[in-house]
């Protein structure tokens, strides 16, 4: 939104730096709070390391800050604060959780918070605009296929509770599908910004619904089913569903077809119930999800459903407000530091303390859906939408496992949770998130004039548009006419990998001035 300037013309949008700064602040103050409380109501003591763990958090939050004001000052305010707040309050449960095992779990998420950060950090240092992503559609499908095939690696790869998902090397672990989901969206969304104009005008018509054809889809239906096979292979159903939601939704995104939804609606039930049939670990885990409280599953070992009843028998204990911070017994439940820290909360927290944090992550989610909305370019509103469902789609499976709507799977709750992979991911999710909505806030005058580099062999027809009005628009050799934008080609642009086919943006806007 622009407001006259005390001159009477426009500036540009406020860049709200300092509500940031001051909601990080109060995001800090929340989590040690409730690190002071865990302390207190184990041990009747103030912890410690309270100040030291109080000043690294803040250091941490008004570190990332600083970096978001130096250099992407338009960027969403609401992003790091609710960030930080998810990850104070998952730090002060696993440490509760630790004070009942004498483990150290604490420190280490505080120190993959710390890594996590500096990684964010260094996305928006060194990514000026993400259209540059772009470049590397299909780098990042096949560095995402290679990432997913290294747990099968011999020596590298190890089975951990039944999944193959991890690597090991020396006393380090690191789950790569964590960052093959990042990857598998930004070739998603480059190849579905080039192609989605054959997708949705060329190809047959079945009962009414007219199917892409089988060349457009082709290189995105092998990446799909290869990253889904590979997970299968290594037993990680839970992640396997997770990159299919990925793939219809962006399908969904980019097509505005509600018809991909209830295909991918059918598949997926088609495909559950082929793997229950032919994986016995799923069909545990479908026995255990319908008959959990029953003699049988509460006391079969393994894949028995004690873990699951054990978690809904301590939700049920915290009520509607909660034992209190250190006042339960979430330590009866298996992983209650990971898997099952959503019911850890609910025990001590109550229904209230659970839908204040759900309602943290539908504002994360409303604000990547606002960012991907609001991105002047195509790619960036697929790769937006793209990861911003990524963690409403994770909270989804690994929430609705712990409450008994689905069966219960092997992911972790976004920030929240115990687990180094994820939590890297998820800041990395952040900092792209705010490069893009910088990009998508920061006034055009500030393009034009230099201030931040464009990338013209990347951009999209808006981008063409908007740094050179004048030229002339023609239509590539062998693209179809679809009327569904008319962007402007330079003979001097060289088509990228991800710019074959099309060239057409049908995601331009312009503004009251008559600029893309």
């Amino acid at each position: 939104m622009t407001t006259p300037s005390p001159s009477g013309g426009l500036r540009g949008p406020r860049k709200h730096r300092v509500s940031e700064l001051l909601l990080i602040l109060l995001a800090v103050v929340i989590s040690a709070g409730a690190y002071t409380l865990v302390g207190v109501g184990t041990t009747d003591e103030v912890p410690a390391n309270v100040y030291s763990y109080t000043a690294w958090l803040a250091v941490l939050g008004v570190g990332i800050h600083i970096i978001v004001w130096w250099r992407a000052s338009y960027a969403d305010p609401i992003l790091v604060p609710v960030a930080v707040l998810l990850n104070g309050i998952g730090l002060a449960m696993i440490y509760r959780i630790d004070m009942t095992r004498e483990a150290t779990a604490a420190n280490s998420q505080l120190i993959w918070m710390t890594l996590g950060t500096v990684l964010a950090a260094l996305v928006i240092v060194f990514l000026r605009d993400h259209r540059l992503l772009r470049r590397y559609t299909y780098t990042s499908g096949l560095a995402a296929l290679v990432l997913l095939l290294l747990p099968l690696v011999p020596l590298l790869g190890r089975t951990v509770n039944g999944a193959r998902i991890w690597i090991f090397i020396g006393p380090m672990s690191f789950q790569p599908g964590e960052i093959a989901k990042i990857l598998l969206a930004i070739f998603f969304a480059g190849y579905l910004v080039a192609y989605r104009d054959q997708m949705v005008l060329a190809g047959p018509k079945i009962l009414g619904i007219r199917f892409p054809r089988l060349r457009d889809m082709g290189p995105i239906l092998v990446a799909w089913v290869a990253s889904v096979g590979i997970l299968v292979f290594q037993r990680d159903l839970g992640t396997s569903l997770l990159y299919f939601g990925l793939f219809v939704a962006m399908l969904y995104v980019a097509t505005a077809k509600k018809t991909w939804i209830f295909l991918g609606l059918g598949m997926f039930a088609g495909g559950a119930i082929v793997a229950a049939q032919l994986f016995s670990h799923v069909q545990q885990r479908v026995d255990g999800w319908l008959n959990a409280l029953t003699a049988e599953e509460y006391n079969k070992t393994p894949g028995g459903s004690y873990q699951l009843v054990q978690g809904m028998f301590g939700m049920a204990d915290g009520g509607l407000v909660g034992n209190g911070l250190g006042e339960g017994r979430p330590n009866v439940v298996p992983y209650a530091d990971s898997d099952f820290i959503f019911a850890s909360l609910g025990e001590e927290l109550g229904m209230i303390g659970l839908f204040a944090i759900l309602l943290l992550y539908v504002v994360l989610f409303q604000r990547g859906m606002k960012i991907a909305t609001a991105a002047k370019d195509g790619f960036g509103t697929l790769f937006a939408a793209g990861i911003s469902f990524t963690i409403a789609l994770q909270c989804f499976i690994v929430i609705g496992g712990v409450t008994r709507l689905i069966p219960l799977t092997g992911l972790t709750t976004p920030f929240l949770a115990a687990g180094g992979s994820s939590l890297i991911a998820n800041w990395i999710i952040i900092g792209l998130l705010l490069r893009i909505s910088d990009n998508a806030r920061r006034p055009q005058e500030e393009f034009a004039t230099g201030v931040l580099p464009t990338y013209a062999a990347d951009d999209d027809d808006s981008t063409s548009s908007r740094t050179a009005p004048a030229r002339t628009s023609a239509a590539p050799t062998g693209t179809p006419a679809t009327g569904h934008g008319t962007g402007a080609v330079s003979p001097d642009e060289a088509p990228t990998e991800a710019h074959r086919a099309v060239r057409t943006d049908p995601s331009v806007r312009t503004d009251e001035g008559g600029r893309a």
